[in-house]
């Protein structure tokens, strides 16, 4: 059911609010993005963030590996499922989407591509992880977008350096699904 959410939330608006403090959740609550992905926190307040998210109608999604007070791991799965509303989980360890998709969290896989020995890895990442999506950062490549779409069959997120306009309609046109970014201005293109 929240598979259907997430991509009909990302149809309609591709763009997903990335946010790293309290200003940025001041500022997404008045958004027109439907996703928001909180990439700060501890296990004290991430509740809170999580339901200030939820009650604007937006879907929250919590970067696991920026969560301070937490382990890294599968425990802090279980910990998020019990105390937040969260819709999902990223994070950059397959073991951690593994245990986060077992307990129902909708799960985004994310890849920093830095080399081609990353961008081959992919496929046996995805293999352990079995997300529902991917983010490959810097999203701001298009022709390596195009690669990352022939090689895996799952919705995609761009991520990372998507900074302006131009990075936007250059990510979407090469196949991506939606783009991620922590910049205001980038949430109202």
């Amino acid at each position: 059911m929240l598979n259907s959410s997430f991509l009909n939330a990302i149809e309609e608006y591709p763009i997903i609010a990335g946010i790293k403090d309290h200003k940025g959740l001041e500022q997404v609550i008045q958004s027109e993005c439907n996703i928001v992905f909180v990439l700060y926190g501890n296990i004290l307040n991430i509740g809170e963030i999580v339901q200030r998210i939820k009650n604007h109608g937006k879907l929250a999604f919590i970067h696991v590996d920026l969560l301070d007070g937490s382990s890294h791991s599968e425990v802090v799965i279980s910990f998020l499922k019990k105390h937040t509303t969260a819709d999902g989980i990223i994070s950059t360890k397959a073991p951690m989407i593994k245990a986060a998709k077992s307990h129902g969290f909708y799960t985004i896989h994310r890849f920093f591509l830095i080399d081609s020995m990353t961008f081959h890895n992919i496929d046996k990442q995805i293999a352990v992880s079995n997300p529902d999506c991917i983010e490959i950062l810097p999203g701001c490549m298009p022709k390596v977008i195009g690669w990352v779409m022939q090689k895996v069959n799952l919705p995609l997120i761009a991520g990372g350096l998507v900074c302006e306009k131009e990075d936007v309609v250059a990510a979407l046109k090469a196949g991506a699904n939606a783009i991620s970014s922590t910049n205001p201005e980038v949430w109202s293109l």
